[in-house]
């Protein structure tokens, strides 16, 4: 393989806005999938993550696909997706990183994914990088005119307005927010010269265990959610990771007197039989098994709490009954009762059909 762009390669990043900004930019949907660079040269395809490893294994569909839609040379910056009815399912895109080559096959078939381009960072012998988005963007459109699944082109727009209804319409069918372009910026590897706007929500949950932190047994690592679901279960939601130094230490000390056991705990299926892998039957907690599928060495065993706390959590959006990444801690409720925190709080985004977003029939 030989391109003007080689991997391992950086992709532009993007800063986080609180709305839409205004002035001489495209906007596209924020897909909820995986970065992705693709460097194809004849029948050479190498898909490239965020972090420059390879994902070119995980996904031999999109290499066929690729290889059938993007007949010249060239480097494509954009985002894999997998599609579950009219939207996006980010657990099931997971699902797809696996190290068993015939689980890879199998997936491939049963789950296929889908390649959305929204830049052009090389064709041919020529380096685009340095050319204005705007001419990027017009000769990403020329190049994949003819693309058919499981490739396509993300659509743009330069009004502002419209931006916000896609903002708006498209988390219905699992998008992320709108990103927002220069339309004269060059492609600047790993710096953040994109805008990224994004859905902020507040939840009130209950805290029903934790998790210490890897700096030491008396710290807090992770506060572990939870909401009452109708039939008044506590459903396992998420949890907030993010706190200073001191604070862990602090949030140790004020939770002992609410540390119990998992007799009469809403998650007491949770509880640790043996230190086993999965695959060994060991137990699980909640959502995930006590050893995670990405790192096998890292133990999610948590310490039960009794459900009296209420913590107000900011999240961006939820998939299925889980927050989509980690909540971020906003205040405690001590006035809210902890079976007061259900899901009916939550705000329901309207749905909407992917393939009119793909511009598919």
């Amino acid at each position: 393989m030989r391109l003007p762009v080689m991997p391992p390669f950086s992709p532009m990043l993007a800063k986080s806005v609180p709305k839409i900004p205004r002035g001489e930019l495209s906007y596209e949907p924020k897909w909820d999938g995986f970065r992705a660079i693709v460097f194809a040269d004849g029948d050479e395809v190498e898909i490239g993550s965020r972090n420059g490893k390879a994902m070119t294994r995980y996904f031999p569909e999109l290499v066929a696909g690729i290889r059938a839609n993007v007949p010249e040379r060239c480097v494509l910056d954009g985002e894999i997706i997998l599609v579950v009815g009219d939207r996006l399912e980010f657990e099931v895109l997971q699902q797809r990183i696996h190290p068993a080559t015939s689980r890879v096959r199998k997936l491939a078939e049963q789950t296929p994914a889908s390649f959305v381009a929204f830049d052009l960072l090389a064709l041919g012998d020529e380096d685009f990088t340095a050319r204005p988005f705007a001419d990027r963007r017009t000769a990403l459109v020329d190049l994949l005119s003819a693309a058919r699944v499981p490739v396509h082109v993300t659509p743009t727009t330069q009004d502002p307005d419209t931006a916000q209804q896609w903002f708006e319409q498209f988390e219905g069918a699992g998008l992320d927010g709108v990103i927002a372009k220069p339309l004269a910026g060059a492609y600047q590897p790993n710096k953040r010269t994109m805008f990224k706007i994004k859905h902020q929500r507040t939840a009130d949950c209950v805290v029903a265990g934790y998790r210490v932190h890897k700096s030491g047994p008396d710290a807090i690592g992770s506060l572990l959610l939870g909401l009452y679901d109708d039939a008044g279960e506590l459903a396992s939601v998420g949890v907030i990771g993010a706190f200073p130094a001191a604070r862990r230490t602090e949030l140790f000390t004020e939770l002992q007197p609410l540390v119990t056991t998992f007799v009469d705990h809403p998650w007491a299926w949770a509880e640790p039989a043996e230190r086993a892998t999965p695959e060994e039957g060991g137990a699980r907690t909640p959502r995930n098994s006590e050893f995670s599928r990405w790192n096998t060495g890292k133990d999610l065993s948590f310490v039960p709490l009794r459900p009296e706390l209420v913590v107000e959590a900011r999240y961006e959006h939820m998939e299925g009954v889980r927050f989509r990444h980690t909540a971020q801690f906003n205040r405690w409720r001590p006035d809210r009762d902890p079976r007061s925190c259900t899901f009916e709080q939550l705000e329901e985004p309207v749905s909407y059909d992917l393939n009119d977003i793909l511009g598919l029939d």
